[in-house]
């Protein structure tokens, strides 16, 4: 891995809008020089944030709410992926005996450094078989179906986030909150907590 966490979000079909761009914001805003000079240059950031969906063409993606967004990279040619973030929304549901996503994740969670789900994109780790055995939680509605999936995880429905070697989220705004864990994980407590401060955004603990 470079100096620069290469962070893939994976963008499909009617994905939930903040599952994106709550972590988006969070990474790519973040500096380990405080202040607002160092935000001028996205290059100096220690993420390099993308967006990657199964084929990339120039129609663009159409998110929760009617939202486009063109992604970056297609699984074709994406760059080596040291952080990936998968996000859920209600195009998780038809996603889940889609073999190509499901085998992409598997062999992409196989190389990276970190993986991270928000809200209901633990149900595409959990059909891919990584969180077999593992702690893991979701949005509050889904924790049935999670456990339905893999009924080896060990759900934990009263956390906002759990990691157990994958790192998942609760619903939507959690999603937030989850990678400002993962900030402080990989860049220590205090980019983070100027982070949290220069978007104004009241981090828990």
């Amino acid at each position: 891995m470079s100096e620069r966490w290469t962070t893939a979000i994976l963008v499909f079909p009617d994905v939930e809008v903040l599952d994106v761009m709550g972590p988006y914001e969070v990474f790519s805003r973040t500096r380990r020089e405080p202040g607002w000079r160092s935000r001028r240059d996205d290059a100096r950031g220690p993420f390099a944030v993308s967006l990657v969906a199964a084929a990339r063409d120039t129609q663009p993606v159409t998110m929760v709410g009617g939202l486009r967004v063109i992604p970056d990279y297609s699984f074709a040619d994406v760059p080596s992926i040291d952080l990936l973030i998968v996000p859920g929304g209600r195009g998780v549901l038809p996603l889940l005996d889609d073999a190509f996503l499901i085998d992409w994740l598997q062999r992409t969670a196989s190389t990276a450094a970190r993986v991270a789900s928000v809200c209901s994109g633990a149900l595409l780790l959990a059909k891919a078989g990584l969180l077999r055995g593992r702690r893991a939680t979701t949005h509050h509605t889904d924790l049935e179906l999670l456990a339905r999936i893999d009924p080896t995880i060990r759900i934990r429905g009263d956390h906002r986030w759990v990691d157990d070697g994958m790192v998942t989220s609760a619903g939507v705004a959690a999603g937030i909150d989850m990678a400002f864990y993962l900030v402080e994980a990989l860049c220590g407590e205090a980019v983070a907590e100027e982070t949290a401060r220069y978007i104004e955004y009241p981090r828990l603990a």
